[in-house]
């Protein structure tokens, strides 16, 4: 698989990147590099191997699932522009 310059600036396009032309010629022939990398580690033989979550086989540390609102609602509230009764007061938007 390989791009060429139009699909680079389709590409470029749709992330809403504004390339010249000179860095979509630079990017044509890296990305083609990138893809000759991908379809070499498609070649590798992995069969009959497991998925692995780690490199190292280290258990994970898990810990109670605490319901816990921080108590910092008023340091919140600090940044806030306009608060009233401990919560964030915004303008009335339905009539």
């Amino acid at each position: 698989m390989s791009v060429n310059e139009a699909q680079v600036r389709h590409v470029a396009k749709l992330a809403r990147l504004a390339l010249s032309d000179a860095e979509i010629d630079k990017m044509v022939p890296e990305l083609n590099n990138i893809l000759g990398w991908v379809e070499q580690l498609g070649e590798v033989d992995t069969d009959g191997i497991e998925p692995l979550t780690a490199v190292i086989d280290i258990p994970t540390r898990l810990r109670d699932d605490v319901v816990d609102d921080g108590d910092v609602r008023d340091k919140v509230l600090l940044n806030a522009p306009d608060a009233q009764h401990g919560f964030f007061a915004v303008p009335k938007v339905i009539e």
